[in-house]
């Protein structure tokens, strides 16, 4: 589906010089002379590529439906790790390169969203927000201002959060999974 570039958004799926490209920054920029131009940075979901391209205002790109299809995680082995397709229960074994960041909060038997391309996997989208323990959290420094301050906490996944001041080791919160931020102190 061909779509008008000054309409990418950050997620969008495009093809781009043959290859299957995400969105995942960006800046529409009208200069005072010229013409209006979308400066997108774009990563390829094949080979993890980056790349920042300028499309101009009256440039058309190729938009790309991915298939979805629900999985399990089941278990990480060294650097792969293993799904289970929740309708025929087939695994599947992915490197943990493809998920980034965001493979540190992986938790058994957790429902993802695999994106598959051609009946190829090439992205796993987990939940936006999990839960997870503080096993180590810095003291409270006393005479920061309450409204600004947060301090550096360490999860039970080793993922290293800044955190309100009143959170301490013990707790369980909500974090969010792709910018690795706390939410909110978990009910």
């Amino acid at each position: 589906m061909k779509i008008n570039a000054v309409t990418i958004r950050p997620g969008n799926i495009i093809e781009y010089e043959g290859g299957i490209w995400r969105a995942v920054k960006i800046q529409h920029t009208q200069p005072g002379k010229g013409g209006a131009y979308m400066q997108v940075e774009m990563k390829n979901l094949i080979d993890g590529r980056k790349n920042n391209v300028r499309f101009r205002s009256a440039e058309t790109v190729e938009r790309v439906r991915l298939d979805t299809k629900d999985f399990q995680f089941l278990f990480a082995d060294g650097e792969m790790l293993t799904f289970m397709d929740k309708d025929n229960y087939e695994q599947i074994s992915l490197a943990r390169d493809i998920l980034g960041d965001a493979a540190a909060f992986l938790q058994d038997g957790m429902d993802v969203v695999m994106e598959l391309y051609d009946e190829r996997p090439i992205s796993v989208q987990l939940p936006d927000t999990i839960e997870a323990m503080i096993v180590e959290a810095d003291a409270v420094v006393k005479g920061q201002t309450a409204s600004s301050s947060f301090k550096p906490a360490i999860l039970d996944n080793g993922v290293r959060v800044m955190v309100p001041p009143h959170i301490g080791a013990g707790t369980r919160i909500v974090v969010d999974v792709y910018e690795q931020t706390y939410v909110k102190r978990a009910d």
